[in-house]
């Protein structure tokens, strides 16, 4: 009966939505009427030919598609090996400070994507978009192909999504016993050897399983393309799909959206046909293990050295900019003292410098309203996304090889091949009004509509969190228990709760930290009262207030990142853990 349950429920919340989008692709709108003869309602192809057979098609689909999957694989590319090396440093070497070293590499997966590209704007802009970025200010001149389009976008995702596989390949790197590569070297193998025969071979499917993750979700991602594409005509599938449900025709948008739902449905069954069934083991059972680092010798003072350099570069200097530019009145003209103000944190109208319509952050009741939504949306959001993960991690890790468990895994993780856009679009139409006579009713415009998006948008994250927190405790102790004559309650109560605390606030946090960060997926439901901080800075930027802007993306930063300490000190959180 629980698992009946559990079907219906994923069923209703994503297979439906996604048939609505799929029917409204075929579905004449009131908006096309004039363009298409026939009523509203009827069928029709129109929205399909338009995207692949007119003659817009070249710059409807067929460029930004392009880009897209050019984008999507060089951050692979550069994501995918670069955090995996880092996860084997931290996990597996003798490196020296790997308890700070560890905190300031997962610092970036905190950090929103479109943080970053803001912060590539304070040190990259130019007079293309506007007042001059740090360098500019320097009298450096910066051509457009840096400041924006391709090369910015590839590397501001990169610095971000390479967090996918060190969270992931630290996780497996965590559950190999190193008897296994004590063995090996016993056997006389050498370093290159045992890492090349041992440790890759048992690492390979979290490591393809990243590498799923990075390039869906760099294919579909919105704010790093939109920020640094379009000030120069660089669409992606994402950008462009985002102008069709904002301008019109609405079809046309969701007709993309399906595009980039099959391109993340192509990678997934190519992964799967490489490695086969994923492979998974049992970490938390009646036999021991230990684990042995392996000492770098000569290589850790060039690995030190590469690992300061690499965060300098990619998170201590922009961000640097990024702040300092909160507390400069005019861009890109120095640290002076002349140019300096805290107006943009705390100032009044009356003192403004030069013509603002705001109040500083601090003093505006939107900051601190937008600040409340964000707290209590993150919150709420995350507790029932995380409990719900977990028990569907049960489901799937105990059903593995069996249809209910293989069918809840599946359901689970369609809406991470969908982008946040299409994905709140469709619950944005299918809430707007009631349906099957009021038994779902209408969420228009409610703070509830924007919670149940975004639980079941992380829902891939919860499960996947839960799936290997469970995989991790060996069924022999269920089983133990059962022939002791215990219940199917009393050994969740006793066993299975007790073990796995540590993963489920791991996996609090990790979806606690998406979401408090998210602005693809709530921006086209905002309304006065229902803004956060990610949709106010937003508004700022597209205003021309990037002072203020990156005021609120440093709050928006600092409350991840004070709410990640406190639950690591306090309960253990470890996002590398929750993978």
């Amino acid at each position: 009966m629980i698992v009946l349950v559990s079907l219906i429920v994923l069923f209703c919340l994503i297979v439906i939505p996604l048939l609505t989008m799929i029917k409204s692709t075929f579905t004449l709108a009131q908006s096309e009427l004039r363009r298409v003869d026939g009523k509203v309602g009827d069928f029709t192809l129109y929205y399909w030919k338009y995207m692949l057979a007119s003659k817009l098609s070249k710059a409807v689909l067929w460029e930004p598609l392009l880009h897209s999957l050019f984008c999507g694989a060089m951050t692979t590319l550069i994501s995918v090996p670069l955090g995996s090396v880092l996860a084997w440093l931290m996990i597996r070497t003798d490196l020296p400070g790997k308890k700070v070293l560890g905190l300031l590499v997962t610092v970036p997966y905190m950090i929103p994507s479109w943080t970053k590209a803001l912060a590539w704007l304070a040190v990259f802009r130019n007079k293309t978009s506007g007042a001059d970025g740090f360098l500019c200010g320097l009298g450096i001149p910066i051509p457009d192909w840096l400041a924006y389009g391709p090369i910015a976008i590839i590397l501001c995702m990169s610095m971000h999504y390479y967090a996918f596989s060190y969270i992931q390949v630290s996780g497996a790197l965590r559950s190999i016993n190193s008897e296994l590569e004590e063995m090996g070297e016993i056997q006389g193998a050498n370093k290159a050897q045992i890492l090349r025969h041992i440790t890759l071979p048992l690492i390979m499917p979290s490591v393809l399983s990243a590498l799923v993750m990075t390039i869906s979700k760099s294919i579909g991602t919105y704010g790093v393309a939109a920020n640094l594409g379009n000030r120069i005509g660089y669409y992606t599938l994402a950008t462009k799909m985002r102008v069709f449900i904002d301008q019109g025709p609405q079809g046309v948008g969701y007709a993309m959206s399906i595009v980039l739902v099959g391109l993340a449905a192509l990678i997934l069954m190519g992964n799967q046909r490489i490695i086969g069934v994923r492979k998974s083991y049992a970490t938390v059972g009646g036999k021991g293990g230990r684990s042995t680092l392996m000492p770098l010798g000569k290589a850790k003072k060039p690995m030190m050295a590469f690992l300061f350099v690499f965060l300098f570069l990619a998170m201590v200097m922009p961000f640097f900019v990024l702040i300092m530019e909160t507390f400069q009145i005019t861009t890109g003209a120095g640290y002076g003292l002349d140019n300096l103000t805290l107006y943009n944190w705390i100032g009044t109208p009356d003192k403004a410098v030069k013509y603002t319509n705001y109040p500083g952050i601090f003093r505006h009741d939107e900051f601190w309203s937008a600040l409340w939504n964000t707290v209590r949306l993150s919150l709420i959001a995350s507790i029932v996304t995380a409990f719900c993960g977990q028990f569907l991690g049960y489901i799937s890790s105990r059903g593995r090889g069996k249809w209910y468990g293989n069918l809840t895994e599946q359901l689970v993780f369609v809406p991470y091949l969908m982008s946040g856009v299409a994905f709140s679009t469709m619950y944005f139409s299918m809430f707007s009004r009631p349906h099957f006579g009021g038994l779902i009713p209408s969420l228009y415009g409610t703070f509830t509509l924007i919670i149940l998006t975004s639980v079941v948008k992380h829902f891939p994250f919860a499960s996947r969190s839960g799936t290997a927190n469970m995989l991790s405790i060996s069924v022999e102790l269920e089983e133990a228990a059962d022939i002791a004559g215990a219940s199917f309650w009393k050994r969740m109560s006793s066993i299975i709760i007790p073990l796995a605390k540590n993963g489920f606030i791991s996996g609090f946090m990790l979806v606690f930290i998406s979401i408090a960060k998210e602005l693809d997926l709530i921006i086209i439901m905002m309304t006065p009262t229902t803004r956060t901080l990610s949709y106010l800075a937003f508004t700022y930027s597209q205003e021309g207030y990037n002072q203020m802007s990156d005021a609120i993306s440093v709050v928006v930063l600092l409350y991840i990142l004070l709410c990640y300490i406190a639950a690591n000190k306090i309960g253990g959180a470890d996002i590398s853990k929750s993978w």
